[in-house]
């Protein structure tokens, strides 16, 4: 990217923005599916203002499974100009999004649901379908440590080791999932802390930089999505994450020849899985560790997003109030 990025930073926080706002209005209603959607349709509508030809790479589902933003969709105000034609002067990027990472946190009102979105330069993004993704995260100080080869239980050592502690004293955090029970028992024997999650590895993976969350480790499987999003912004942080794809089914491994991969046990490293400069975005849904919520009054809200470049390691957080009174720009809002 150029020396465009600070000013498409800002772009992508509004984006973020406008799917936390929209979604945060179905937090605690019990409809999952209710505020995915409006995350999405959110987030389609912001991005009809950006100047990018931003390409979907990473996003929830095939083009059948709308309304997701899907993979290969084609988003921001380049692809068509007044003239009707591409605007070859707006930046060609590649996009990883979860307009609504955490549904379930949202509908139930859970902590640490967030709108999120990474961007690079086009092509550097892993390009593979909507599967799972295996995966271990670490924050700057056990960076070099972690080998996905290795047992769970060699990974926790290696990591008390470089961060100068027991393993006693960490924490992992792991999706409360049964395909993890063998995994949970493992660290519970090895000795290690263990936060539980029912959604949102982007934060938990995030949260291994912050010495503030008490996190230390990210174990266990997740989506390959998400994967890629945390990646990015290991790559801001300083962290390191580790990811092979595991598929659910022979069709899965069929599309990811398809997109390119060829070694379907690779294991990747967060600058494979998100490569050259990278920007991450994010705005919280509901109140969190990392992001607060949104929080609504009389004719407006607040949120709270943060903004991170690899090219610079720069962290930026940004607490925005918008004014629901103003026409146009929230018109649409309006109608959610």
């Amino acid at each position: 990217m150029a020396d465009i990025d600070r000013n498409l930073a800002l772009e992508m926080v509004r984006v973020t923005e406008a799917a936390a706002l929209a979604s945060a209005r179905w937090m605690g209603r019990g409809d999952a599916k209710g505020a995915d959607k409006a995350a999405v349709d959110a987030m389609r509508h912001a991005f009809d203002t950006v100047s990018v030809r931003g390409t979907v790479v990473i996003g929830e589902g095939e083009r059948d499974e709308a309304p997701m933003l899907y993979i290969g969709e084609q988003v921001g105000l380049g692809w068509t100009s007044a003239m009707g034609k591409e605007d070859i002067t707006s930046p060609r990027v590649d996009i990883a999004v979860d307009p609504l990472e955490g549904t379930n946190l949202c509908a139930t009102g859970a902590p640490d649901s967030i709108a999120v979105i990474a961007i690079a330069d086009d092509g550097r993004f892993l390009n593979a379908p909507d599967t799972y993704m295996e995966k271990i995260a670490v924050g700057p100080e056990a960076r070099g440590a972690i080998d996905m080869n290795r047992p769970a239980t060699w990974n926790l050592a290696a990591v008390a080791e470089a961060k100068g502690a027991k393993v006693g004293d960490l924490t992992a955090c792991i999706l409360d999932r049964p395909r993890h029970q063998p995994l949970i028992a493992e660290v519970r024997k090895a000795g290690a802390r263990i936060r539980l999650i029912g959604d949102g590895d982007v934060s938990a993976a995030i949260a291994t930089c912050k010495p503030n969350t008490g996190v230390d480790i990210l174990l266990g499987s997740g989506g390959a999505p998400e994967g890629v999003l945390a990646a990015a912004a290991m790559r801001c942080l300083g962290g390191e994450m580790l990811g092979r794809l595991r598929y659910r089914s022979d069709e899965e491994k069929k599309r990811a020849l398809l997109m390119g991969v060829v070694d379907h046990d690779k294991i990747y490293r967060a600058d494979e899985l998100a490569q050259g400069n990278v920007m991450f975005a994010a705005t919280g849904v509901t109140e969190g560790a990392l992001l607060r919520g949104c929080h609504f009054f009389g004719g407006g809200a607040t949120t709270h997003s943060v903004i991170m470049r690899s090219a610079s390691g720069t962290v930026r957080f940004i607490e925005a109030t918008h004014d629901f009174t103003r026409k146009p720009n929230y018109d649409w809002l309006k109608k959610i």
